[in-house]
């Protein structure tokens, strides 16, 4: 059974603010979800880390739709990878929660 959000969830879906952070040693995108601060460095390959990033989204996902917006004043190479990762991290979270929902997996409060 499909659960069909109603007009006004769509129209809340949450946008969290993802960020750059550069310093000499390394540049890290900063993935704000409410009080959560998820950090993926991006200039160590730490699979595992990245992993554990995307575990925790998938637990606040399963709370709500959101998707994030990168917010940077400074257009470097940083800049555009992160854009790019953002487009496709943001249609792989839709995509997951629209599985989720489907699944009823989502917490019992949103049903």
């Amino acid at each position: 059974m499909v659960n069909l959000l109603s007009e006004k969830e769509e129209k809340s879906m949450e946008i969290h603010k993802a960020i750059i952070e550069r310093n000499t040693a390394e540049a890290t995108l900063k993935l704000l979800v409410g009080t959560d601060e998820l950090n993926i460095v991006l200039t160590d390959d730490k699979p595992n880390e990245v992993k554990s990033v995307f575990n925790k989204l998938l637990l606040h996902l399963k709370n709500g739709e959101f998707e994030f917006e990168l917010t940077d004043d400074k257009e470097d190479l940083y800049f555009h990878i992160c854009k790019e990762y953002i487009i496709q991290l943001n249609s792989e979270l839709k995509s997951t929660y629209t599985e989720l929902r489907d699944n009823g997996l989502l917490n019992e409060s949103l049903l």
